[in-house]
């Protein structure tokens, strides 16, 4: 057998968002010469945790429409026209009512994303690219040695040329199971369907909790459509009550109109203008150039009036500014008022523009963010990201309508707690809430407590696949401080900071990986074998959380580098 001509071949772990986008570059490159083996835990494939009974039930709705999702194999509305009329019926949805522009059931677009893999598969078959699927299939551990050994729970081991993890969201129990009503996130929905006489406790104002807010209100009364427009909710369990709980004790925004609803992802720094700063910067790049570029600067066209009023403002003063407004606003009644500018947003057609660049900046700190120093890594976390977590939530109107009936019903509060809040879990169930207001110290107790601040960034220590810690086959993730003499004064009183020579080090969520989404070692070299598109494992890199987008967007870096490596560009 010639050995050129043998197929080189590819494995795909977890086959979620991530696997499906990685799946469809595969099969849509000119080259064929390889083979993909898919690995699932689940029995189905496409729909991932969020979008299946794992992370979602009838109540949980996409915060994405149609026309903002990139095209995977057909769109959404092209799909109907084939889909199983049984799928179209469960969901009340039809090809003639059907809105682009409208956000859809959870479960619903899991099934669009399960029939998009098989719709790939099909075309995959056509062009002589043979897939295997291994559904209910449990990955214990990848062993790198020349090719990647891949170990399945009671299998053999399987070897491959390359491997891709697509992992995805990953919730470890760190209380639950062992305190008595005590949840370490909301997911799967079904286990907090609970009909409560009591406050619940919940921890994160962002769309996990809302997702939680959502189950909880059904259980414990019911939404009302009146017919002098307004929504009310009857509560029916005596006693329950919700009450969140954030850092600022602010609400998250709410969807509006995109005027690009692909996020101006073209208007994104180039990686020559990256290049060229980091060069210019003593192999840093700078933050604010970033600001300035990828945020301040889009508004000199788009909007100059906006544009003269933040010119001078450095980030601290503009991110200062936004939320001083906001939280000077009652958070309820700022929310109404944001939800009443949502709707006109959508009924004109008209975005609103300092939202949407905030949208296209987290997303354009993904690339670059490895290339931060430590300092500026620092200020993305506690200026940036604080303010950019509130705004890009786009909660769906459907939420925003059940939060304000719910609040209205006397039956949910928000309470901001600071950034030094402790949560105690305990022993006879539930948990103790311990902040400040105005420099008092104040506990309150929850009989049922649920930790709602969404897909934590996991540690180094956290990698499931074992022998690539033990071998050094992947490293922890690092940003080098530009100043020596803040890392030294750093590294006493925080544990994440290491010295290595004269320099110091700030370790980050996750693993070390570089912009293809390769591993790397500890000496800095690349591993060409694996690579990683699991989110929760390389958050140190790669900061915003971007679902859909971020899937396409690593998914085109994986691809141009397997290629290259397999000879088949």
């Amino acid at each position: 057998m010639d050995v050129k001509k043998a197929k080189k071949k590819i494995a795909i772990i977890g086959g979620g968002p991530s696997g499906l986008f990685m799946y469809k570059r595969l099969t849509e490159a000119k080259a064929t010469n390889f083979e993909i083996d898919i690995f699932e835990r689940k029995n189905y494939l496409g729909a991932g945790m969020p979008y299946s009974a794992e992370g979602a039930n009838v109540e949980h709705i996409t915060n994405v429409s149609d026309n903002e999702i990139p095209i995977i194999f057909n769109s959404i509305e092209d799909w109907i026209k084939i889909a199983p009329k049984a799928v179209l019926k469960k969901f009340n949805i039809s090809e003639e009512k059907f809105d682009e522009y409208k956000v859809l059931p959870r479960l619903f677009f899991g099934e669009y994303l399960s029939a998009q893999f098989n719709l790939l598969k099909k075309a995959a078959a056509k062009k002589g690219i043979k897939t295997n699927v291994h559904l209910n299939c449990i990955v214990e551990d990848i062993i790198d040695d020349n090719k990647v050994a891949i170990c399945v729970q009671n299998h053999d081991k399987l070897y491959f040329d390359q491997v891709i993890i697509c992992t995805g969201h990953n919730w470890p129990k760190k209380y639950e199971g062992r305190i008595p009503d005590y949840f370490d996130s909301p997911y799967p929905p079904k286990k907090i369907s609970l009909k409560l006489d009591h406050a619940v406790g919940i921890m994160g104002s962002s769309l996990t909790a809302i997702d939680a807010l959502r189950t909880l209100a059904r259980q414990n009364g019911k939404f009302t459509d009146n017919e002098d427009g307004t929504y009310a909710y009857d509560l029916e369990s005596k006693g329950f009550k919700i009450v969140m709980h954030s850092r600022s004790g602010l609400l998250p925004a709410i969807r509006f109109h995109l005027e690009d609803s692909h996020l101006g992802k073209e208007e994104t720094l180039s990686k020559a203008e990256i290049q060229a700063s980091i060069a210019k910067n003593g192999g840093f790049l700078p933050l604010d150039f970033v600001f300035e570029k990828n945020f301040k600067e889009m508004f000199i066209e788009k909007d100059p009036v906006f544009y003269k009023q933040i010119k001078e403002m450095n980030l601290e003063e503009f991110v200062g500014g936004m939320m001083a407004f906001r939280e000077k606003i009652e958070p309820f009644d700022l929310f109404k008022k944001e939800y009443e500018e949502a709707e006109k947003s959508i009924e004109k057609r008209k975005s609103i523009y300092w939202k949407e660049a905030l949208a296209v900046l987290s997303f354009a700190m993904n690339y670059p963010a490895k290339y931060l120093s430590a300092e500026d890594m620092e200020r993305l976390q506690k200026v940036l990201m604080p303010l950019i977590s509130i705004v890009i939530a786009f909660v769906p109107q459907s939420s925003c309508r059940e939060l304000l009936a719910l609040h209205e019903a006397g039956v949910l509060s928000i309470v901001a707690v600071g950034d030094d809040a402790e949560v105690e879990p305990l022993k006879t169930g539930g948990a103790d809430y311990h902040y400040k207001v105005d420099d008092q110290k104040i506990t309150v107790h929850f009989d049922t407590f649920i930790d709602c601040v969404g897909q934590p960034h996991l540690s180094f220590d956290d990698f499931p696949f074992k022998s690539l810690i033990k071998n050094g086959t992947v490293s922890p993730a690092m940003l080098q401080f530009q100043s020596a003499k803040i890392g030294k004064a750093e590294m006493k009183h925080n544990d994440l900071v290491i010295r290595k020579g004269n320099t110091y080090f700030l370790t980050v969520p996750g693993i070390t990986i570089n912009d293809h989404f390769q591993v790397v070692n500890e000496a800095g070299q690349v591993n060409e074998r694996i690579y990683i598109m699991a989110v929760p494992y390389i958050g140190g890199y790669n900061p915003d959380y971007s679902g859909i987008d971020f899937c396409e967007a690593a998914s085109e870096a994986v691809l141009k580098r397997v290629l290259e490596e397999n000879g088949l560009t």
